[in-house]
């Protein structure tokens, strides 16, 4: 019987090699998240662990009901997806999405042939900083002030998952942030106090808009989250916070920064592609949910 330790050990080769390669990690964050803090607590795990596990590893991983399916780049077309997906279906356990980051062809091939189909796609969206790509000024509007996060004051935390959760009342993922999900993020060593952006009312420090940015390295830096109260809707905030964001980044010295949107928001990619986001047709994340 393997144990976590050795599991643990076994998916972390593979996240390695794929994202070498690939250019992805095939856990995405709330995956990773709940890997760390709760191990394999009701999930269920298959591994295709070979002698050397970033050469001949693959892993299948179920939790609520969502599959992460990956196989090191050196063992794929062995059919050693196809061997995990069938294990996974032969454990009965209940799948009814699954994820594809990075749109692999080989997943589209394994969704087809168990019942899955493509309800879902993910783009991320890079632009350059430097002297060749400058940012658009930061103005605030009048009556709003831009402060950072007071991770020491319950109200602020309040507040945010107040608006994160009025934002993203249909969002299937982070819609769902709650209290122990917020303080896990923030107790992250990527966490910036000064990088989850606020916009409050000056009059009485309401909470109307944030921008919450991650810094995974020295170079690459993410808008993680936007979100804008329904309240506070068309007052132009969602720019405003999204650029204060950027130049937080980009003031902090990072050489990339990133962003993840729905395909099909178009709108929200006209924003983006405004202030010099692009998308790569490599960089898409497919989700495949079951007929």
């Amino acid at each position: 019987m393997t144990s976590d330790t050795d599991a643990f050990a076994a998916i972390r080769e593979v996240r390695e090699a794929c994202v070498t390669h690939d250019g992805h990690d095939p856990l995405d964050e709330a995956a990773d998240l709940a890997l760390r803090h709760h191990g394999l607590d009701g999930a269920l795990l298959e591994l295709a662990d070979g002698p050397d596990r970033a050469e001949d590893g693959g892993f299948a991983l179920v939790r609520d009901g969502e599959l992460l399916l990956a196989v090191s780049p050196a063992a794929r077309g062995r059919g050693l997806g196809a061997d995990l997906a069938t294990r996974v279906a032969a454990a009965g356990v209940p799948v009814d999405r699954a994820w594809s980051h990075g749109g692999h062809p080989a997943a589209e091939v394994l969704a087809e042939r168990h019942g899955f189909e493509a309800t879902r796609g993910l783009w991320v969206m890079r632009r350059p900083v430097d002297a060749d790509h400058p940012l658009p000024p930061l103005a605030a509007p009048d009556g709003v002030r831009l402060r950072g996060y007071d991770a020491a004051d319950p109200a602020d935390a309040a507040a945010v998952l107040r608006v994160n959760a009025a934002a993203f009342a249909h969002h299937p993922e982070q819609g769902d942030l709650d209290e122990a999900g917020l303080a896990e993020r923030v107790a992250e060593p990527w966490f910036d106090a000064d990088g989850l952006v606020m916009a409050v009312e000056e009059a009485d420090g309401t909470l109307l808009a944030f921008h919450w940015t991650k810094r995974h390295d020295a170079r690459l830096g993410e808008v993680y989250v936007v979100a804008v109260s329904p309240e506070a809707q068309g007052r132009g905030l969602g720019k405003v916070v999204t650029l204060a964001g950027l130049h937080h980044l980009a003031d902090g010295g990072v050489e990339e920064i990133l962003l993840y949107v729905e395909s099909d928001n178009a709108p929200a990619v006209a924003v983006y592609s405004g202030l010099g986001f692009a998308h790569a047709a490599k960089d898409t994340h497919v989700q495949y949910t079951r007929r």
